[in-house]
């Protein structure tokens, strides 16, 4: 399966395909330049060996596993890697890994000499389904998400559904949570088949999932205005999983929590629930809402003004955005709708 994100000069593909990894060199260049694969210690080695297989000069950079790594210290690391390897503007840097390999090295590629070619190869259901897309790149700074960051689109973006095998259930189900969401903002037959189908047919899920993702990004580019939508479940989610720290909740977990306040419909609720209990995505919480709230007060979707633009559900498929004061939102922190 391929799909194509129209941004004007800064198109590109996404492929889908099983085995695609050990195809990468037919859909992009990598024998006529350097070609820096950034990892981290918690990908199977035999990822980052496929693409340097294929590759004429290749470097490999493996980083710390887990969220901590996506900091200024490591985006330094990538960076000084670039530099002590000589490469140039027409060189790139690939990732092989999850949302935060993902995120930390399209935001190097970002900055090193104001911007060299990025390809993306995402290893996690959670990056597969959403972060690999749309040109997000971040680091996290003074424990506040992706507050340093860069609108950069990756060259090409290829995603091979075999990378998932090693994945424990829990990562696996982790990123289920954005598919959940995409099909409740953007695709109701998504939503359906988490309500109807015994056995997910992983490959139409993920190009479901990513085709809603890519609606708003070629609407939107810089969530200005309509790609706000994608953030459905995050503005409480990213709250709770900084105020649960490391080695807390994941993110998918949190974003699947942070969805249920959002949905207005107590019918539409239930329903919800059921899916991600049968996920095994958490349904229940119990966290500190006035330190989650210092969090919210931080968030990078505050209007300036004591208010949030929250995104809510009223039934499968659509959205609504809304004005949200602090206020209100501590209100759902401290009353929510959470078992």
């Amino acid at each position: 399966m391929k799909l194509t994100m129209r941004l004007q000069e800064d198109s590109y593909d996404i492929i889908i395909s099983r085995g695609a990894l050990s195809r990468l060199g037919k859909v992009t260049n990598l024998m006529n330049r350097k070609v820096l694969v950034v990892t981290d210690d918690g990908v199977p080695a035999e990822y980052a060996d496929t693409v340097l297989s294929q590759c004429s000069d290749g470097v490999r950079l493996v980083l710390p596993q887990g969220e901590s790594s996506k900091n200024l210290k490591n985006l330094e690391t990538v960076l000084s890697a670039l530099l002590s390897n000589e490469f140039t503007r027409r060189d790139a840097v690939v990732a092989v890994g999850g949302g935060v390999i993902g995120d930390l090295a399209g935001f190097a590629a970002a900055c090193y000499m104001r911007g060299i070619a990025f390809i993306n190869c995402p290893t996690t259901t959670l990056s597969q389904i959403d972060s690999s897309i749309g040109g997000k790149t971040a680091v996290d700074l003074n424990g506040v998400k992706n507050i340093v960051g860069a609108f950069y689109q990756p060259e090409i973006v290829v995603i091979d559904p075999d990378t998932l095998d090693t994945l424990p259930r829990r990562h696996w189900m982790n990123g289920m949570a954005e598919a959940v969401k995409a099909g409740l903002i953007g695709d109701e037959r998504l939503f359906e088949l988490f309500e109807k189908e015994e056995e997910l047919p992983l490959e139409e899920v993920l190009h479901r999932a990513l085709s809603v993702k890519k609606r708003f990004v070629e609407q939107d580019e810089r969530e200005s205005g309509v790609r706000a939508a994608l953030n459905f479940g995050h503005t409480i989610g990213h709250a709770i999983e900084s105020e649960q720290g490391l080695g807390g909740l994941y993110h998918g977990e949190c974003v699947a929590l942070g969805m249920l306040p959002m949905i207005t419909d107590k019918r539409l609720r239930v329903r919800v629930k059921k899916v991600l209990e049968r996920l095994g995505l958490p349904t229940k919480t119990d966290f500190e809402p006035s330190r989650a709230m210092e969090y919210l007060r931080h968030d990078k979707k505050a209007a300036g003004n004591g208010a949030v633009t929250t995104v809510r559900v009223d039934e499968p498929g659509s959205y609504r955005l809304e004005k949200t004061s602090f206020d209100e939102l501590e209100t759902l922190l401290r009353e929510g709708v959470w078992d």
